[in-house]
Order: structure tokens, then sequence, then C-alpha cells
């Protein structure tokens, strides 16, 4: 016998082998389980920080504008935001944790800073702030105009949950105060 008929012969007996040990097994059944493939995951976009909602903000066709005369107290809540919030609010329940001064700025210069101060008391976890815009004594015709650019642009951050005109002992007409949302 040669040696190729000595591999025939053992690749026969390891298949009469292995059919012998497999007689009595039975298949498996298919399980009742589905079997999930996972996709990968899409990634969500990037949340826009302040500075970029504040730029885009005069350029939305939905801008918020808010109407305020001299001498009327305003107030903002966001949808789904209890009245209660703005309540406690306006009453100062809330102690003041940061205070941003735009006495004398431009509109743009306002804006610029309003997003980073804005943008820094989120990373502090800050909730209560206060925003002073000046009650436009020096301004043409002695008419606030910061104060109506500044609660248009609130309104427009999605991290503003109320504000209100501050309280006398805190600026009152001069200023607003700010609820921004906590972490």
């Amino acid at each position: 016998m040669s040696s190729k008929d000595d591999t025939t012969n053992t690749e026969i007996d390891d298949e009469a082998l292995f059919r012998a040990a497999m007689q009595d097994v039975a298949p498996l059944t298919a399980p009742d389980k589905t079997v999930l493939t996972l996709k990968k995951p899409t990634p969500r976009p990037r949340r826009k920080n302040l500075r970029e909602q504040l730029s885009d903000a005069d350029a939305e066709s939905n801008t918020v504008n808010l109407e305020i005369g001299a001498d009327d107290e305003w107030s903002f809540l966001r949808p789904g935001v209890s009245r209660q919030t703005l309540r406690r609010l306006k009453r100062g329940y809330w102690r003041i944790q940061h205070r941003l001064d735009l006495h004398r700025l431009t509109q743009e210069a306002a804006k610029r800073q309003l997003a980073v101060f804005l943008d820094e008391s989120l990373e502090r976890n800050i909730r209560c702030v206060q925003i002073i815009h000046g009650k436009g004594l020096n301004s043409k015709d002695r008419m606030p105009v910061l104060k109506n650019k500044i609660g248009s642009w609130l309104a427009q951050c999605h991290a503003v949950l109320a504000f209100c005109q501050a309280r006398p002992e805190d600026g009152g007409r001069g200023a607003v105060m700010v609820l921004l949302k906590g972490r």
C-alpha cells in the first residue's frame, strides 16, 4: 500500500469516527431571540454656544422683538417653565451670582460681551445673573436702546429660562435679572 492510500484510509476512518460520534446528537433549534446588529451611532450636531446663538440671532427670520416702553416693567418666560419661577425671580428668590455692566457699549460690543458673560456663567454653573444695561439717559432721544436689544437676545438663548426687570434695590429699570438653566 502506498502513502497516498494511507492518507485516504485515514480520512475515511476520521470521517467514519466523526459520524459514529455524532449519530445521537440532535440539531439545535432556532433561538427565539432576535440578534441585533448595532449600527454606528450618528453623531449629534454640536450644540451652538451662546456666542454663536447670539451672532445668528439677528440673521434669523424668527427673531424675538420685545417692544418695551421706557417706564414699562418687562419680563420673559420660556415656554414650559412655570409662572412660579418668574414670580420667584421677580421677588429675588435667587441670589445674584454674577453681574455684567454694559453701560456705554455699542450694540455689537454689548452683544459680544453678553455672549461671553453667559457662556462663562453656564460653565461655572451659575443660575442667577444680573445684566446692567442702563436706562438710556445718555442715548439719543433718551430711549434705552440696549434694553430692547438685550431682551431680544436673551429670549433667543436656549439656556435662558426667564428674565425680568430688576427690583429697585438691584437697579430697577436699568438692569435685568436672568435665570439660567442648571446642569
